[in-house]
């Protein structure tokens, strides 16, 4: 039989519309798998019960999707299927003359310990695993791999009692046995339909951790969580966030869980953070494993946001399921607006929000400014993979958040019970959730799902003036740029919180005309591209707070001087507009010393920033987290989107001179904050305590910009001293970022005390790959000789490559151009081994129009060059085709 290697390997891949969706021609109803698992050889056999989709042309053939399968059988109705009734193309079995019903009976043979794409079934850490979304499946075998095909599996898995003594898939166990020649079999049984992106499988020796769960209707769920022996130290706090979520989506959204048992795996190669498969969830390890003396506040913090997301997906990705990958934000931006939530319940509402706006701004709006912007809903794509992004995920979450504020929380709730009452075992569509949302309010919601099929940033420009008699009007122009095949935009419906603060920064009573209720606080309703808004009862000049909690995800451009900006700081009782005017101030600030650096001038005053530094430092009635994150300067990426062209030596001088002048001014401010917000208890993963330790630590940063002796020496007491791996490597990582001479000591002292643990490895591999210091890229050059690096495990990558290209702005940049050609050398190499990951990598080079004519000529160059590389990939080849192409 003929072997479908390399298929998916071209330099003209073809690009999938949305228009041209037509419903499957034929349906699964239920698929029974057998695996006899092998590393180098595992045998697949599959069995369909097929029938023909009576909506669909009664002619057509069965096609099914096959990638890098050897094909060793084909049974109908019991009858092995003749060589003219099928036909092996490019990535597809073709049957002809099917009828309306049948059984069919496929065998193939798969090489797991080859696969180092890290899709469909591969071997990873001695252990077998799957990841199938979002067309990994037909890596496994021959099937029709779209969402919309909904299948019962069962699946039965053989191998090796002695080294897989674990056999896991979804659903239930239904059936196990020992068999002969020391092998055993374990059969699973998952009583929901399901496509078979959802698919899971892992094999291997590991060591269960359990719990268990009430439901609310009193229901007993067993709990499993799988980790190799050396981890099995790490598992309490995922599975306390397994149980947080669990409750949490009971009692939110009262969505209760639906099987006997919830198993979580741990996985060190894994090219994404976990995924959602039914009943058993994988996950890469740097998701799961947590203890306090190698674990971060921060990987604590995403552990339970994770673990909440994978879990919430059982509903809102599993029970209810997209039609097509079109609507990947039916599932993705819907849940991960569920996890926000989630977090910000349980820790603090206000730095969740800060965070996630952070994430949009300092990513997705450049995405959105960039050649691969797109809808939440994307119209087209060469490879499904590459729209994984943060438009999809992060501002699919907005677009959902202002759907709940347009509808208010009680009838959001209701929308959401009557979406997955009305769409329980269907695969559907955005438009589905949007009818459920506007049928159970009835507020007209037609408008709105502009926001599903435009791309870009709407920007609003505001002014505003008072008029006689006690009224102010503020006056709201929305637009939005062009962006790839779509030059015009229609007017977005925005939902915009606004305050008026008076003199002493005291909400005002707020009434609109037409609108006989008076709130502190309004929800305006922007629909038109200019709309004015006419406020009763105003007596002063107000200062305007709008967008707060970042209502909308858009740009505002409103004239607001840097005494308006200390005055929000101060005062603005909304915790997101408060950071807000601290990083509109700061960037007043950097960009007028950025414009002096590049004509070689004095730069100007600073007393603006060092004041409102100040003021904070001596708050201590505010959440210290808060104060942390206020004390943030905008990154240098951040402050890139905000230059016509982009100056990456300007804009790290004028970085960090500013953390200079903050530092020398502010030193004995600094030194009572660190101190006051140290603590040597044991470590505690509580609000109160990570919010001392964020402050703590950016304080420590502060006073190293001073280069003090006494900075130093708290540096080395911290590390010495600390009991956990926040203290730890927020000092380390202070010093990894200054040349002095006990920065290397530290550092080979940290590696040989943790090099038995790849996770924290991974931490060390990454800060030296972000380090400031002018010989980054050698150094990084060297990680990658390492024994611990590995190119072919996704987390090594990420560490090395991926912080020093995507995280390291002022080295990667270099004006020789050896940055680029140091990641086109990468993503050469890894296009032959991971796709997706060459994908994700390559994507630092494609807003080369941003920067000076040097770099972009060599931005380009190294981009043609990968173009022209023999067997690009899809993944590779579409983004950077789109980089390419002429505006």
């Amino acid at each position: 039989m003929p072997d479908l290697a390399e298929d998916n390997l071209t330099n003209t891949p073809k690009t999938i519309y949305l228009k041209d969706y037509t419903p499957p021609d034929f349906l699964v109803d239920t698929v029974s798998l057998e695996f006899a698992l092998d590393p180098e050889k595992t045998v697949v056999n599959s069995t369909m019960q097929l029938r023909r989709n009576p909506t669909t042309a009664p002619s057509a053939p069965l096609i099914l999707d096959g990638h890098e399968l050897e094909l060793l059988s084909i049974q109908m109705d019991g009858t092995p299927l003749d060589d003219s009734r099928y036909q092996l193309t490019n990535g597809q079995l073709i049957i002809r003359d099917m009828p309306e019903s049948t059984e069919l009976v496929i065998q193939t043979t798969i090489h797991p310990a080859n696969n180092t794409a890290l899709e469909g079934l591969y071997v990873s850490s001695g252990m077998f695993c799957t990841q199938c979304e979002a067309e990994g499946f037909r890596r496994i075998t021959f099937f029709p791999d779209r969402p919309d095909v909904m299948a019962r599996f069962t699946t039965k898995i053989t191998a090796d009692k002695s080294t897989y003594p674990i056999l896991l898939s979804n659903g239930n166990p239904v059936a196990s046995a020992d068999l002969d020649n020391g092998k055993h079999s374990v059969t699973w049984e998952d009583p929901f339909p399901k496509p078979a992106y959802l698919f899971a499988l892992v094999a291997g020796d590991l060591v269960r951790k359990q719990d268990s769960f009430t439901t609310c209707s009193g229901k007993q769920v067993d709990l499993h969580l799988y980790v190799e022996k050396a981890n099995q130290d790490k598992c309490d706090h995922a599975l306390a966030s397994l149980k947080q979520s669990m409750r949490w989506d009971e009692d939110t959204y009262g969505r209760e869980y639906d099987l006997d048992i919830f198993m979580i795996v741990a996985v060190n190669d894994f090219n994404m953070g976990a995924m959602e498969n039914k009943g058993l969830n994988i996950f890469n390890s740097s998701c799961v494993l947590a203890s306090p003396a190698t674990a971060t506040d921060g990987d604590f913090y995403n552990i339970q946001s994770i673990i909440g997301h994978e879990y919430f997906h059982n509903w809102s990705g599993n029970r209810v399921t997209c039609r097509d990958w079109f609507q990947l934000s039916l599932k993705e931006g819907f849940t991960v607006f569920r996890d926000q939530e989630f977090s910000a319940d349980l820790n603090s509402a206000a730095v969740e929000r800060i965070s996630c706006v952070n994430i949009l701004r300092s990513h997705q709006f450049a995405q959105d400014a960039g050649p691969m912007a797109h809808p939440i809903r994307p119209d087209s794509y060469m490879e499904i993979g590459n729209f994984y992004t943060v438009t999809v995920y992060n501002k699919g979450a907005e677009v959902v958040r202002m759907i709940r504020t347009l509808l208010g929380n009680e009838a959001f709730r209701k929308g959401s019970d009557l979406y997955f009452e009305r769409h329980d075992g269907q695969a559907v569509t955005t438009d589905d959730f949007v009818a459920a949302m506007q049928d159970s309010s009835g507020i007209d919601l037609t408008q709105f799902k502009r926001w599903y099929s435009q791309a870009g940033t709407p920007v609003i420009h505001v002014s505003g003036e008072r008029l006689d008699g006690d009224r102010y009007a503020l006056t709201l122009k929305q637009s939005c740029a062009a962006t790839p095949k779509q030059p015009n935009k229609a007017a977005f419906h925005l939902p915009l919180s606004v305050a008026l603060l008076d003199s002493s920064g005291k909400c005002l009573p707020l009434a609109l005309d037409n609108d006989g209720n008076t709130t502190t606080e309004k929800v305006l309703e922007l629909r038109e591209t200019e709309q004015t808004f006419v406020f009763n009862n105003i007596s002063t000049e107000p200062v305007v707070s709008l967008n707060r909690d970042f209502s909308a995800p858009v740009k505002l451009v409103q004239e607001r001087d840097n005494d308006t900006l200390a005055f929000l700081l101060a005062h603005d009782n909304d915790p997101f507009n408060r950071w807000n005017a601290g990083q509109d101030l700061y960037i007043n600030v950097l960009l007028e010393m950025i414009e002096a650096i590049r004509n070689q001038q004095p730069h100007p005053e600073t007393k603006s920033v060092v004041s409102a530094f100040s003021v904070l430092l001596k708050d201590e009635q505010t959440d210290p987290a808060l104060i942390a994150q206020i004390l943030t300067l905008p990154s240098e990426s951040y402050l890139a989107d905000q230059c016509e062209e982009v100056d990456v030596d300007a804009i790290h001088q004028a970085r960090n001179k500013l953390k200079n002048i903050l530092a020398t001014s502010l030193q004995e401010q600094f030194l009572h904050r660190y101190t006051t917000a140290s603590d040597s208890s044991p470590y505690r993963f509580t609000s109160v305590a990570m919010a001392n330790r964020s402050l703590k630590n950016s304080c420590l940063a502060y006073l190293m910009e001073a280069d003090t002796d006494t900075a130093k020496d708290l540096c080395a007491a911290q590390i010495e001293q600390s009991d956990n791996m926040t203290d730890t490597l927020g000092a380390l990582s202070i010093l990894a970022q200054h040349e002095l001479p006990e920065r290397q000591k530290f550092l080979d002292d940290f590696y040989s005390q943790w090099q038995q643990d790849p996770l924290v490895v991974d931490k060390w591999f990454g800060l030296q790959a972000g380090s400031q210091l002018p010989d980054t890229l050698e150094t990084v050059k060297k990680l990658m000789q390492h024994p611990a690096f590995s190119i072919t495990n996704p987390n090594k990558v990420r560490a090395v490559i991926g912080r020093f290209c995507h995280g390291n702005t002022i080295n990667f940049h270099r004006i020789d151009g050896s940055g680029y050609r140091f990641l086109s050398d990468q993503v050469i190499k890894l296009d032959a081994l991971n796709p997706q990951i060459a994908a994700r990598l390559v994507g630092a080079l494609i807003r080369w129009r941003r920067f000076d004519p040097t770099r972009q000529s060599l931005m380009q160059a190294e981009l043609t060059r990968i173009q022209k590389t023999e067997k690009l990939s899809k993944d590779v080849y579409e983004i950077v085709t789109k980089g390419l192409m002429n505006e």
